[in-house]
């Protein structure tokens, strides 16, 4: 077969293939060079989701007429200097991205720099170009894109709805709006609700833009992120455990301002929120990472969405060592949404309550509020395949055992020092509210307990409102905190094989699992090399008991090709902890006597992360006073 050089046409048409996947990536494009050209004011207009028109107007620096001829051609750009590509500080640099546009759709453009006369417009369709025309313009540039893909119909086929289109266009305008604050964005256009975020003020203007974007209960519901570790700084918001969403798409990265979704950042995480979400539920981030550009290669992907760390174990550890002392920090906090839902469903109209002409509320047959808890929560009662064995964590018997007896000693340490000392026995019927309130306990952030209602929840009394804690997660938290302390102080008790486990893997997970023997140890897991394409396990981590190592080592091997992490290991000790914790807290349905209540609290107030569960259901709300006088009509 004769080989032969390809047309002009096909090569851009080839590259529009890796830069032009659907209209969303030509907005990505048009709206980043607009900020690179240091526009205040971008107006963004879609029809179709963008198939049939996509038009960006900026108020920016604009271009001369010889540039307008040469950003056409392919590999022509302002935005690199020295032909270096790791000193790129700009958005766009490849060059690509217009000539890719204009091969594969009719596109126009009309720029006025301010040195020139008046403004000059091109057009190219389907890749070819027209002449250069005087235009109309005061200043900045518009670009409009119609008919996407005609010169290439068989693309159309691959292209998702309408609706589809316009949500892709939208969200990657809000991502480039996140990084950019200063500069106002509004979208439009006959598909769509028009939509505009104006150019931030005052001195948070990025808690602002936020704002704007996440809305406000995402700002009161956040923790303040601002980290540095060996020249990479780690600014931004992360949202509380207890205010999570069913999917990513609330999870903003950005990277010296580039908007990206990697792997190892989604991976770093996952891990930092590990202990204190459902595997099924997703936190809420808006993080800024700031470095050197050499530090980072921005090239590694036609439409820059991903990115390469030259040191990605600094990035990722700065990532989750940033989160996990925010959430430290937060202590007893809990997203102020569960109020909100609480007295949402106090408000509804359905089976649950109906609403008298004078706007008093009167009980029904319904139990809304229960379920509709159930399905947000769908972790909050132990799963089925969920079984208690405690052969399991038998302690060991040689002297070497550092963690024996560790559960049982940290949780009867804990019950005997918070007056739990009797767990397994029904104590009396007392009632908080007969007992009186000690002064200055109202003033503490979970109030003083006054009662106990369905042998499940604690009611106790603030200065300006009533909390209810869940005991079982509340407690469950506690001692699952107490568990995890004891491991941290100890090295992890590990189990000698009697005979050496052989697990035969493809060479190349291998060689990643013996580089990490060192971590895996920390953990418990003691392996070496045996021979190429195998690795021996001599000793376990003593918590787990009898466990499947031929299968544990094997997905160890996967998520370090997938994620170039090993916490899967350290992911089953935590599970084992919040097991043990689980069954070994405050049951719903045992009644507790007032101190143990209160001790309860105080406790709370004292715990990092107690405001969520180790499912990441709330563990308290909080009724402020002037909502509930508001249900009852007294304001």
């Amino acid at each position: 077969m004769q080989v032969r050089q390809l047309g002009e046409q096909v090569i851009n048409q080839i590259a529009a293939g890796e830069v032009i996947e659907r209209p969303a990536s030509v907005i990505k494009e048009l709206v980043e060079n607009a900020v690179d050209a240091g526009a205040r004011n971008i107006e963004i207009v879609t029809a179709a989701g963008g198939k049939t028109l996509m038009r960006v107007a900026d108020d920016g620096e604009g271009m001369r007429q010889n540039d307008l001829k040469l950003a056409i051609r392919r590999h022509c750009t302002s935005k690199i200097s020295d032909d270096d590509l790791f000193d790129i500080r700009t958005l766009g640099f490849r060059g690509e991205a217009l000539p890719s546009i204009g091969s594969v759709a009719r596109l126009t453009i009309q720029t006025r720099h301010r040195e020139e006369d008046h403004a000059w417009a091109i057009a190219v369709e389907g890749g070819r170009e027209q002449p250069l025309a005087p235009a109309a313009r005061a200043g900045g540039t518009l670009v409009e894109v119609r008919d996407l893909f005609f010169a290439t119909p068989a693309r159309l086929k691959f292209l998702k709805s309408d609706r589809a289109e316009t949500s892709a266009v939208t969200d990657i305008v809000k991502r480039i709006a996140l990084a950019y604050p200063e500069v106002g964005f509004s979208i439009s256009g006959v598909d769509r609700q028009a939509q505009s975020w104006p150019a931030a003020r005052g001195n948070e203007p990025e808690l602002a833009r936020i704002a704007q974007i996440l809305g406000q209960e995402f700002v009161e519901n956040a923790m303040e992120i601002d980290a540095a570790r060996e020249g990479v700084h780690l600014t931004g918001f992360a949202g509380l455990p207890t205010h999570h969403r069913g999917n990513a798409q609330h999870q903003f990265f950005f990277v010296n301002g580039r908007p990206v979704k990697d792997k190892l950042l989604l991976s770093g995480l996952r891990g930092a929120y590990a202990d204190v979400l459902a595997r099924d539920r997703h936190p809420v981030v808006v993080l800024f990472f700031e470095l050197d550009p050499a530090q980072v290669d921005v090239n590694v992907h036609p439409a820059k969405a991903d990115v390469r760390f030259r040191d990605s174990q600094l990035v990722r550890g700065l990532l989750v060592g940033a989160i996990k002392q925010a959430l430290v920090q937060a202590g007893h906090r809990s997203s102020t949404s569960n109020a909100a839902v609480a007295l949402d469903a106090l408000r509804s109209q359905g089976p649950g309550f109906q609403t008298s002409a004078a706007g008093a509320y009167t009980p029904g047959q319904g139990n809304t509020g229960r379920n509709a808890q159930a399905q947000a929560y769908p972790h909050a009662r132990p799963q089925a395949g969920d079984r208690w064995n405690p052969e399991v964590f038998r302690p060991l018997e040689d002297d070497g055992a550092a963690m024996e007896g560790f559960a049982e000693t940290a949780q009867g340490s804990f019950r005997a020092q918070n007056g739990f000392a009797e767990m397994s026995v029904p104590s009396a019927d007392a009632r908080a509210h007969q007992e009186p309130v000690e002064t200055g306990k109202t003033e503490l952030p979970l109030g003083a307990a006054r009662a106990q209602v369905h042998e499940t929840y604690i009611i106790s009394q603030t200065t300006d409102g009533v909390v209810i804690v869940d005991q079982h997660a509340a407690h469950e938290r506690l001692v699952f905190e107490r568990l995890k302390e004891a491991l941290a102080k100890k090295d992890v008790a590990r189990q000698i094989l009697l005979i050496p486990e052989i697990v035969e893997l493809a060479e190349e997970d291998a060689l990643r699992l013996h580089e990490k023997a060192a971590d895996l140890e920390e953990v418990g897991l003691v392996l070496e090399a045996f021979g190429p394409g195998a690795i021996a396990v001599r000793e376990t981590p003593a918590l787990l008991g009898d466990m499947d190592i031929q299968g544990m080592v094997r997905n160890l091997a996967d998520e370090l090709a997938e994620w170039d992490t090993a916490d899967g290991l350290k992911e089953k000790l935590d599970h084992v902890a919040a097991t043990m914790a689980c069954h070994g807290s405050v049951r719903a349905g045992r009644r507790m006597r007032p101190e143990e209540m209160d001790a309860l609290l105080r406790d709370m107030e004292a715990t990092p992360k107690s405001g969520q569960c180790n499912h990441g259901r709330p563990t308290w709300v909080e009724l402020k006073l002037t909502d509930i006088e508001r249900l009852f009509g007294r304001k």
